[in-house]
C-alpha cells in the first residue's frame, strides 16, 4: 500500500510540474514584436551613445535596465542592489616621442602604436630580420644565423609570396604567421628587446588613439615596444635603403609614457524566486555594452547586443507576469544583463570569478547575443525561419533535447549548429558571455543570428534594420527552453567535455 501510494504521489507531483511548465509557456504572448521595439528604440537610441563600457552612455543603459526590472517586479540580484559594479582601468598616452641618432619623427606621419604593446626605451643595436617570420611548416626561417638577444628587431610587414596575409584579416590575426601578433611573438622567443615594423600605412589616414582599451586586470608583465613605423624611419634607422638581414649600429630613442584611469561597470542582475527549487539556479544572459561613440558617430549596436538585452528583459516581463499569476518557476530564474563584452568578455568574467550565485547550483546559461538579424551569408530556402545554436553537443546531453522540443512547441525555427563544428574558423563559441560560464562547467546555450558581414560593428547597425517578427519567433522559443530548465525535476546533466581548442 506504501509502495502504491508513493507512485500515486509521484506520478502526481511530475504531473504538478509538467503542468507548471506549461503554464509558465501560456505567458510567452507577452513576448511581442511591439514590446522588444518599445525597448530597443530606447536601448539604441542616440542617448545611450553606442553604451561603451565605463562610458555615461552605459551607465545610462544600466540605469534603463535597472527601471524595467524594478517595474516588472523583479527583486534585485545582488544582495539589495540590481548592480553588479566592476572595476576597469584604461591608458592613458601622455607623452610619444621617437627619434633616430638624433632626429624627431612625428606620430602618425611616420609612428604609431598601440598602448597594450609599449614601453619606452634606448636602443643601439639593431638587426634587420626581414619579413621577421618564422614558419617551420614552409621552411622559412627568417632568424636564421641572427642574433637578437636583447637588440630592437626591425622588420618589414606582409610576407613572401608563399604566406598570404591581408593587413586586417583579424580572423586569422594571430594564425597566420605573416601576422604582427606572429611577427611580435617570434621576437620575444628570440629574446629581442623590441619591435619595429616597417609598414606602408603612413602617413596615417585617421588619427590613432591615445588612449588604450579597458582592462579588469592589471598587465604585470615587463613592457614590450612593438611599434609601426614609416619607410623613411626604416632607411633612418639602418642607414640605407638597400635592407639586408644583418646587424646595424645606431641611436634609436622611442618615449612612451603612460597614465592609468581607474574607472568602473556594472552588470545588471535581476532575479525571479523559484518555489521547491530555491537552491538552484537558471541564468538567461546578454550583453548591453557596444562600441560607444567616436566624435559625432555613434556605433549604435542595435543587433549587436541591443536585440539580446532586450529578448532578456522581454523574458523577465513574461517571467515576472507569470509569477503574479501564482506560476513561479520552480528554479531561481536570475536575469544577467552584463558589459564588458566587446572590451574581452569583462563582465562575463567579473561575475563568473565573483559570483553572486553558486556555479555549481546554477543549472544552465542560456545566452542571447544577436538575434534581430538574418545572416547575409546564408543563401537558403529557411533564411527567415532559423537560429543558430551554439554549445547544443557540449557539457550537457540534455540540452538539444530540451531545446529541439522547446522549439517543435513554439516557432518550429530551423535550427542550425553549424559554430559548434570545432573547426569553425570564426571561434563563435569562444566570443560571447556564455563561454565564461561553460569554462567553469555550467551548461550553455548560445543563440546567435550569424550576422558577421553587413553592418557588424559598424555605425549601420540600426534598428530599422532588425526583423522583428523574425526575432520575436526566436526569442518566444528561448523563453519556451527557459520555462523547461526552470521546471525540470533535476538539473541539466554535466555529462560531456568541453574538447574544443583552447581559446
Amino acid at each position: 500500500m506504501k509502495k502504491l501510494v508513493f507512485l500515486f504521489l509521484s506520478f502526481t507531483s511530475m504531473t504538478t510540474f509538467a503542468q507548471k511548465a506549461e503554464g509558465l509557456k501560456k505567458f510567452g504572448t507577452i513576448i511581442t514584436q511591439q514590446g522588444l521595439k518599445e525597448k530597443l528604440s530606447i536601448i539604441a537610441s542616440a542617448e545611450m551613445e553606442g553604451r561603451e563600457t565605463a562610458s555615461p552612455g552605459q551607465k545610462r543603459a544600466a540605469a534603463y535596465i535597472e527601471s524595467q526590472f524594478k517595474r516588472m517586479g523583479l527583486l534585485p540580484g545582488n544582495g539589495d542592489s540590481y548592480q553588479q559594479v566592476y572595476p576597469v582601468y584604461k591608458d592613458v598616452l601622455t607623452e610619444k616621442s621617437l627619434t633616430v641618432n638624433g632626429r624627431s619623427f612625428e606620430w602618425d606621419k611616420d609612428y604609431s602604436f598601440s598602448l597594450q604593446t609599449i614601453t619606452s626605451g634606448n636602443y643601439t643595436n639593431v638587426v634587420y630580420a626581414g619579413y621577421g617570420i618564422v614558419d617551420t611548416a614552409n621552411g622559412i626561417n627568417d632568424y636564421e644565423n641572427l642574433d637578437v638577444q636583447g637588440k630592437l628587431v626591425l622588420v618589414s610587414e606582409g610576407s613572401t609570396s608563399s604566406i598570404n596575409w591581408i593587413a586586417g584579416d583579424n580572423r586569422a590575426f594571430n594564425a597566420n604567421p605573416a601576422s604582427p601578433f606572429a611577427k611580435m611573438r617570434n621576437a620575444l622567443a628570440k629574446g629581442a628587446a623590441g619591435l619595429f615594423i616597417i609598414s606602408s600605412d603612413f602617413p596615417k589616414k585617421t588619427a590613432t588613439p591615445t588612449t588604450g582599451n579597458i582592462y579588469t586586470k592589471a598587465n604585470t608583465a615587463k613592457g614590450f615596444a612593438m611599434i609601426n613605423i614609416s619607410k623613411e624611419v626604416g632607411t633612418a634607422i639602418l642607414g640605407t635603403t638597400n635592407y639586408t638581414k644583418g646587424s646595424f649600429a645606431t641611436q634609436v630613442n622611442l618615449v612612451a609614457t603612460k597614465t592609468t584611469e581607474n574607472l568602473e561597470s556594472s552588470n545588471v542582475v535581476g532575479i525571479i524566486p523559484g518555489t521547491d527549487k530555491k537552491d538552484e539556479y537558471l541564468v538567461l544572459s546578454a550583453h548591453y555594452d557596444h562600441l560607444g561613440k567616436k566624435g559625432d558617430i555613434i556605433w549604435y549596436g542595435a543587433d549587436d547586443d541591443g536585440s539580446g538585452t532586450v529578448s532578456v528583459m522581454q523574458m523577465a516581463e513574461a517571467f515576472a507576469a507569470a509569477a503574479k499569476k501564482g506560476q513561479s518557476p520552480r528554479r531561481n530564474i536570475v536575469f544577467i544583463i552584463v558589459s564588458g563584452e566587446e572590451k574581452g568578455l569583462l563582465g562575463s568574467d567579473y561575475y563568473s570569478e565573483h559570483p553572486i550565485f553558486p556555479l555549481d547550483k546554477t543549472t544552465a546559461d542560456l545566452n542571447t547575443d544577436m538575434v534581430g538579424r538574418v545572416d547575409t551569408e546564408r543563401l537558403t530556402a529557411d533564411s527567415l525561419n532559423y537560429l543558430y545554436v551554439i554549445g547544443h553537443d557540449k557539457l550537457s546531453t540534455d540540452l538539444p533535447i530540451i531545446n529541439e522540443a522547446a522549439n517543435n512547441q513554439s516557432s518550429k525555427l530551423v535550427l542550425d549548429y553549424k559554430f559548434d563544428d570545432p573547426a569553425d574558423k570564426q571561434r563563435i563559441y569562444y566570443r560571447s558571455d556564455h563561454y565564461n560560464f561553460a569554462k567553469k562547467g555550467v551548461p550553455v546555450l548560445f543563440f546567435y543570428d550569424g550576422m558577421l558581414l553587413a553592418d557588424y560593428h559598424k555605425p549601420t547597425d540600426t534598428i530599422e534594420k532588425i526583423n522583428f517578427d523574425l526575432m520575436q519567433r526566436r526569442v518566444l522559443m528561448i523563453y519556451y527552453t527557459a520555462a523547461e530548465i526552470a521546471n525540470r525535476d533535476e538539473m541539466l546533466k554535466r555529462d560531456l567535455k568541453l574538447n574544443m581548442p583552447g581559446r
